[in-house]
């Protein structure tokens, strides 16, 4: 399984459900009485299922690092999405952000997932090769496709699984009850914050793009494929700074995600 950042997990997922939460009005959010967020990082969601949950809601992840951030909104309990400590049907509601993507076999935790939920089962997933992206540096668009597209292929789990998540609920064995699509969108405007700027520095550098070369390279691109991209990957940072500069840059990325609510 894929291992993130504390810095990682909020700038992806700060503020997600701040626009709208209707996309989680099947998870019935209002009767539950005990709540499991598994993979719940710091938290994000699982302070957005505190605020809407009737009863307790308990966070679960692997990583102590990211505990400790979570356990500011939420009980948490270190675990394994694949072995959670918890009895059966402990919980009337199990539900996962962003999880069944970086897991090589997604059937197998539903399947746990399904163990310890006496009702529900919802998977929060995005479908990662279907993001837009919008800038006004012409070049971002066309190079971030291409990283995407070659980091996909080499990734070695189905980043993409949010459209197609029910497929995973009905080799469970599950009952889908319904998928909601929910578009998260992040923008980049003028005042700037730290984290743009700092996204901005690690374009203009390649940085960024260094922390997927690995990945990126066990697909079809090759190292001189790579080298090629890097060195326009630069160039286009130091064109997005350029604009920062004179307060001309903008930038909007939709992620769309997909709420998949089973029976177990």
């Amino acid at each position: 399984m894929r291992e993130f950042s504390e810095d990682y997990l909020e700038r992806t997922r700060e503020g997600m459900w701040d626009d709208s939460r209707r996309a989680l009005e099947p998870l019935a959010l209002g009767s539950r009485e005990r709540v499991l967020d598994v993979g719940c990082g710091t938290g994000e969601l699982s302070r957005v299922l505190a605020a809407e949950a009737a009863g307790e809601v308990v966070g679960c992840d692997a990583d102590p690092a990211l505990l400790e951030q979570a356990r500011e909104h939420v009980p948490v309990v270190a675990g394994d999405a694949l072995r959670l400590p918890f009895p059966d049907d402990a919980f009337d509601l199990v539900v996962c952000q962003a999880l069944l993507i970086n897991l090589p076999d997604p059937e197998t935790a539903i399947r746990e997932f399904a163990r310890v939920s006496s009702d529900l089962v919802a998977a929060v997933e995005p479908d990662n090769g279907a993001v837009d992206v919008d800038s006004s540096v012409p070049s971002e668009e066309r190079l971030e496709d291409r990283a995407r597209r070659a980091y996909l292929d080499g990734v070695g789990t189905d980043v993409a699984l949010g459209a197609d998540a029910r497929d995973a609920f009905d080799e469970a064995g599950l009952e889908v009850l319904e998928t909601r699509r929910y578009d998260h969108e992040r923008t980049i405007e003028p005042p700037y914050g730290d984290a743009a700027l700092t996204t901005a520095q690690r374009k203009a550098t390649g940085a960024g793009l260094a922390d997927d070369r690995e990945t990126m390279l066990a697909g079809e691109m090759s190292g001189e494929e790579y080298d090629a991209l890097r060195s326009e990957w630069r160039s286009m940072g130091r064109d997005v700074i350029e604009q920062m500069e004179d307060r001309s840059y903008r930038r909007r990325e939709e992620i769309p995600f997909f709420v998949t609510v089973g029976r177990a």
